[in-house]
This record gives structure tokens, sequence and C-alpha cells, in this order.
């Protein structure tokens, strides 16, 4: 049986996962090597791939940067953490303020340490990044709409890094950037819904707070329907595989969200509103898979 000191430690170790959200690192560690395995380098040999060092140092220097986001994004919203989300609240604070503030500066060197071995300018990027994501928590999200579009700038950098490496800058990978950033957008917005309580007790100066509920429903309207744009050209013009079903299935959910959107009209409602969007968001992960089929298969084979 485990003793109270190790139960401790394993709480801590919980809070700390809790903290970093690592299971939204491991999603976008898995999204950044399908999208390179099968979108960016679909012509490289597997083995190549997922034994390419510069990426894994990529993946991983990406990883650190966003755990260290999370951490520093929980240190500045932790009295409004406690309105909104009393429970994870809860469990983020059997670890200290201190400790997550050394654990923030160590994440943030190893990731640039990582990045020099690839490149001067991959430096460069994860050091502005680091900045950037420091400055997004410190500022900037208390800006309303500001906010919401470094917020969601800063979620598909890391996609953004690896196009780069691929120099494979098509058109089709734009519409699919495109399609994930406006998806990104209009669930921070629907966050703000969520979390009004916290966001008026700590004076953060949000859309739906400043203008009302009703002009931050029509904005995150007006983001689906931006969205269904990049959405229908992926199934109508670009070659996406199987995937169009993916495409096809979003559009379908996205019409149900923004008719439960207009019928939602508390918390609980604006809660299972964010978990439709994030769904379509991990479900467009593992849908890459569905380009290729076939190439898919040779390569498990």
């Amino acid at each position: 049986m485990l003793t109270r000191k190790n139960k401790l430690l394993l709480y801590k170790l919980l809070s700390l996962f809790s903290v970093v959200r690592g299971y939204n690192i491991l999603m976008i560690t898995l999204a950044q090597y399908l999208a390179s395995i099968y979108i960016l380098s679909p012509n490289l040999p597997l083995r190549q791939v997922i034994l390419d060092v510069n990426l894994f140092l990529i993946v991983t220097a990406s990883a650190l940067v966003i755990a260290s986001g999370y951490i520093i994004n929980n240190f500045y919203d932790a009295e409004k953490d406690l309105i909104n989300k009393p429970t994870k609240s809860m469990l983020d604070r059997l670890v200290s303020q201190r400790f997550k503030l050394t654990t923030y500066f160590i994440l943030n060197f190893l990731s640039v340490f990582a990045a020099s071995y690839i490149s001067f300018r991959a430096v460069l990027f994860f050091s502005a990044y680091i900045f950037g994501i420091w400055l997004y928590s410190h500022k900037l999200k208390r800006i309303p709409l500001l906010g919401n579009l470094v917020s969601a700038t800063l979620a598909i950098a890391p996609f953004f890094v690896v196009f780069v490496y691929y120099k494979n800058f098509e058109t089709v990978i734009f519409v699919h950037a495109l399609f994930l950033f406006l998806l990104i957008l209009a669930r921070e917005m629907v966050k703000d819904l969520e979390n009004m309580a916290g966001d008026l007790a700590q004076n953060y100066k949000t859309v739906p707070l400043l203008y009302g509920a009703i002009v931050s429903k029509s904005l995150i309207t007006f983001l689906i329907v931006l969205t269904a744009i990049p959405g229908y050209l992926l199934i109508t013009v670009f070659d996406v595989g199987y995937m169009y079903l993916y495409f096809a299935g979003g559009l379908l959910l996205l019409l149900l969200f923004v008719i439960l959107l207009w019928a939602s009209k508390g918390k609980t409602h604006y809660v299972w509103l964010h978990n439709i969007l994030k769904f379509i968001i991990i479900a467009g992960v593992f849908s890459i898979l569905l380009i290729d089929v076939d190439l898919v298969l040779n390569r498990i084979l």
C-alpha cells in the first residue's frame, strides 16, 4: 500500500500534470508527427521522418514551451481559476507557486537548449514564442478580442514551425491552417462566455463582459461561418482523400453548434459548446490518417 508521503508525491505529480495539461501536449505532439508524416512529407520513408533528430528536437522544444506556457498562464490566473474551475484549481494548488515558477524557467531553458541543436533561427523562433506566451498571459489576454486572436495564433505556432522546417507551403496546407485557426479562435470566444464569473471578479475585459452575451454569440457565429468556408473548399476543391468525411461531419457539427449556441443560457451550456469545438479539433488530428489510407496501410504493413 502507498504511504502517506508517497500519496502526497503522487498527488503533486498529478497536480503538475494538470497544470501543464499533459494530455493537450501529448495531442499536439501526435498532431505534429502525423502532419509531418502524412501531409508535409508523404514521399519520405516513414523511418526517415520518425527518426529525424531535428524534427524530434522541434517537437520536444514545442512541448517544453507549451508546458511552460500553461504554467505561467496558471500562475497569473490562479485567483480567477478558483472561481471558474474550483475543483481543478484545488488540485493545481498542491504544487507551490514558487515550484511552478522554477519549473517554468527550467522548461524554457531546456526548450531553447534543444532548439540550439537545430539552428540559430530555431533559437530565435522559440525565444520569441516564449516571450509571446508570457506577454499574452501577463497583458494581452486582458484586452478584448486581441487576447483571443493572440491565443489562437500561439496555439497554431507549433504547426507553423514544422511547416517551415519541411518548406512545404502548398495552398492546401494554409487552408487547413485557416480552418484550425478559426476553430481555435471560436473556442477562445466560447471560453470567455464560460468564464464570465471569474473574469468579472478579476476585472478582465472580455467581449461578453463589455458588450454582452448577444454580441459575443454574434461574433462566434460569424467565426463559424468563416470556418465553414475553408471547410467547404477542402471538401470540394482540394484533394484531401477520405478526410473530406471529417470536414463534412465537422460542418454538420458546426451547424448544430450554432443552433445550441443561441439556445444556451448558462455556464453548463457553454462548457458543452466548448467541448463540441474541442472534439472537432481532436478528431481532426486523427482524421489526418484519412488523407491517404493506402499510404497509411503501406507504412503500417
